[in-house]
């Protein structure tokens, strides 16, 4: 009697078991496929950028956001998460590749300390005019293929490009019309090499500092200036404390429009190809609306008293003799190979 009440027990259990098991492939959420997804999937990703909320760059972003959740059919919802709220651009970077963050608008130019390779479209001087700019930063030459690779390198995809202008100068000490007024200025410069150097060479102090942490900087007096282009440093209000803005365009800076691996590669290819068409788009769209504001920009600028110096051809070269130098000096940093294969490349498109 008792031996038939064990086997009655066991099959009992045997059965729940069964149910159980049948029950537990039937949840709420989309299941993952492994590799690149062949099957959409729903997910819900985070969007992170530096920039300012009142930016044309979040403008950008929020557009790509809503473009993804259109032609991915609202498989795909994509938070923005402007000023730095998810962190620094370097931060970002771990995240993104570590899998912990999804998105971003990212200035890869500021993650020299997360690989150095990252700024080396920052070298001074590559580009003179959005003409150079558009050959040499778009497409597939040494500069985006550089950045590209790097990026891949550390399970970061580039989906497309966003315009961070031609960089200028502000300061709150004096005008700055040559190479020489700048020694000795403390300047805030991001996290590259390129810049860093550039700016040592011209005899300033050069400080890494955080685009989140700027505004208090110059604040402050930590720093007496800070180097960005016209719309980012009248978006971020720097330009409250620093009444003088030199339009050096010594840098013409792009950034990237980027997606984690670990959250590329659970997407279906159809999804893959709708967020790179967004991403197509936003790109274009920041691009143009970038280089239509500068002029509106500086107008406001000088409406708050800020002097605004744009260079003569005399004053732009005492600058390139220190760009030079800062060239050569970055061989160490990039590869001498490379160096010269975007000297090449920049003579090429000048028609030297």
């Amino acid at each position: 009697m008792k031996s038939k009440k064990h086997l009655i027990l066991i099959s009992i259990l045997l059965v729940f078991a069964l149910v159980v098991a049948g029950c537990g492939s039937t949840g709420t959420e989309t299941e993952e496929p492994e590799g690149e997804g062949e099957e959409a999937v729903t997910i819900t990703a985070s969007l992170g950028s530096v920039a300012a909320e009142t930016s044309n760059q979040i403008a950008a972003a929020k557009m790509f956001a809503e473009k993804v959740s259109e032609y991915t059919e609202g498989t795909v919802t994509i938070n923005v998460f402007p000023a730095g709220q998810i962190g620094s651009d370097e931060s970002m970077a771990e995240d993104l590749s570590r899998g912990n963050l999804e998105f971003a608008f990212l200035n890869q130019g500021s993650c020299a300390g997360f690989d150095q390779m990252l700024d080396v479209h920052y070298l001074p001087f590559i580009a003179r005019n959005y003409e150079e700019a558009d050959q040499l930063y778009y497409g597939d030459g040494v500069i985006p293929t550089s950045l590209k690779e790097t990026l891949a390198s550390h399970g970061i995809t580039v989906l497309g490009w966003y315009e961070n202008e031609f960089r200028g100068l502000s300061n709150s000490v004096r005008e700055v019309k040559t190479a020489d007024d700048l020694k000795n200025m403390k300047l805030r410069v991001p996290g590259s090499a390129a810049i860093k150097d550039f700016f040592t060479e011209a005899g300033a102090q050069a400080v890494i500092i955080a685009m989140p942490e700027l505004y208090t900087a110059l604040q402050q007096g930590t720093v007496d200036g800070q180097d960005n282009g016209v719309l980012i440093t009248h978006d971020n209000k720097l330009d409250e404390t620093n009444k003088f803005y030199t339009y050096l365009k010594h840098v013409y800076a792009m950034s990237a429009i980027v997606v984690s691996d670990a959250t590329w590669t659970k997407l279906s290819p159809d999804q893959q190809e709708a967020i790179k068409k967004a991403a197509t788009e936003a790109q274009e769209w920041q691009i143009k609306a970038t280089r239509d504001q500068i002029a509106g920009y500086l107008e406001d600028m000088k409406a708050q008293d800020v002097k605004i110096y744009e260079l003569t051809d005399e004053d732009i070269a005492t600058f390139t003799a220190v760009a030079d130098r800062t060239w050569e000096n970055m061989k160490s940093v990039y590869g001498e190979d490379l160096i010269e294969a975007l000297k090449e490349e920049v003579a090429a498109v000048r028609g030297e």
